[in-house]
């Protein structure tokens, strides 16, 4: 341990002490980010209630006033009075035979696997929205293997279809959409525990949850960001027609009540029911948190996204407000505080694109490196694992992530590279199709 290390128990922090590190892996708390400042003794209480001792580093001391005034995105902000009254505590989540899955399938041969996947599943989307829009009868067929499909690629590599769907982004915003955040949930409802059969329900209820759209008028959906209070009545009622249409259809209850119940919050401030806690089925309350996650972090016309840190800072701050505690710390888990496809700067000053995620070592995923130091770019990219890249190093020697980059960096699209693996190489391009 360095000079600058001090460990302490956690009953004598102090307000303006930087936490550098726990007496337990940090993945197996809730709190998202390594490192962070004592700003009040209600982050005592948090850690205490985690951890009987911790690591500080003496140098990094603030004022009781810059702790307080520390970066958001470095601890869970404090919430105000009328946050505090408007939360709801429940009992931890229980997975009724919950499955221990584990990756059977390198990430490289499942996007192989996956690539025509994603095609596949537009023309299924596509074919049941026609349908159920023409007041025809949908062939359910396609959507239903897609869909058993997509969770058998997640269950074998959590990975594959995030980093395609980071990849091969698409004009259609709505169907982007849904697709992202199927797979979002997919990966949560894995880490979860779901059987298979809920995983696929999971999946369709998210292809299908923007469905009653449809009926909307086209201006208003133009505008869905910036709705008076009376367009936003009328934009509301998107949740009723899709799960009435999908209903009549005669897709399965669960697919339906994902679909109605995306929108509802866990205090009861959502839409279309108002309905609050266990009252939201567990699909819907996971569709709902992801599809909030993914409208934070994709692009918009008109609007900068967040990055991934960011938006799990703000997903934090939303527990037991708009969505329950531990199923915001478990997604945390599950996709980490850098999902695949994440822009970021390392400390060296090289940049690269998350590819994997290391799930003892949440911070230290995998990295496809595309600039050199001087973020030059390189002629072809390299994968550095950093989980095993820091194993044997000091804390001064260690490479971390430094920041999150926003979509679109200039010069970093993964898709002009080749990824250079410790055995083979293979081209990126030509598994998206680009």
């Amino acid at each position: 341990m360095g000079v600058s290390q001090q460990k302490i128990q956690v009953h004598d922090l102090q307000t303006g002490m930087f936490i550098s590190s726990l007496d337990r892996p940090w993945h197996q708390t809730p709190f998202p980010i390594q490192g962070f400042y004592v700003r009040s003794q209600d982050d005592v209480k948090a850690l205490a209630s985690h951890c009987r001792w911790v690591t500080i580093d003496v140098l990094e001391v603030r004022s009781a006033t810059e702790a307080e005034q520390g970066s958001p995105a470095t601890f869970p902000r404090k919430k105000d009075s009328a946050q505090r009254e408007n939360t709801l505590q429940l009992p931890p989540l229980n997975i009724r035979e919950a499955v221990q899955y584990r990756e059977t399938s390198p990430l490289k041969k499942e996007l192989k696997t996956s690539v025509k996947l994603l095609s596949d599943i537009e023309t299924a989307r596509a074919g049941i929205v026609h349908s159920i829009t023409t007041g025809g009868f949908p062939d359910l067929r396609p959507l239903s293997r897609v869909s058993r499909q997509m969770a058998s690629s997640v269950i074998r590599n959590p990975n594959a279809m995030l980093w395609l769907t980071r990849l091969k982004q698409h004009d259609d915003h709505t169907y982007q959409h849904a697709l992202n955040t199927s797979i979002l949930a997919l990966v949560c409802g894995r880490h979860l525990g779901l059987q298979e059969e809920l995983l696929q329900h999971l999946a369709m209820g998210c292809l299908l949850a923007h469905i009653g759209k449809a009926d909307l008028p086209a201006d208003l959906l133009a505008n869905e960001d910036r709705l008076d209070a009376e367009a936003f009545a009328v934009y509301k009622t998107y949740v009723t027609k899709g799960a009435s249409k999908l209903e009549e259809a005669g897709l399965p209850r669960p697919v339906v009540s994902t679909v109605r119940g995306h929108r509802e919050r866990h205090n009861g401030t959502g839409f279309p029911a108002g309905v609050c806690g266990d009252k939201i089925p567990l699909l819907a309350k996971i569709a709902g948190l992801v599809g909030h996650y993914e409208t934070l972090i994709g692009p918009r016309p008109g609007q900068t996204p967040l990055s991934p840190a960011e938006a799990v800072s703000q997903l934090y701050d939303q527990r037991n407000i708009s969505f329950q505690e531990d199923l915001v710390e478990q997604f945390i888990q599950s996709v980490g505080t850098y999902p695949t496809g994440t822009l970021v700067a390392l400390s060296n000053g090289q940049r690269g694109v998350v590819v994997s995620q290391a799930p003892s070592r949440r911070l230290w995923p995998r990295v496809m490196l595309m600039t050199d130091k001087d973020c030059r770019p390189l002629r072809s990219a390299s994968v550095l694992n950093l989980a095993e890249y820091n194993e044997d190093k000091s804390a001064g020697e260690s490479l971390h992530i430094e920041s999150c980059l926003p979509f679109g960096t200039e010069g970093l699209n993964p898709e002009h590279y080749d990824v250079t693996g410790g055995e083979s190489r293979w081209s990126l391009r030509k598994l998206v199709g680009a």
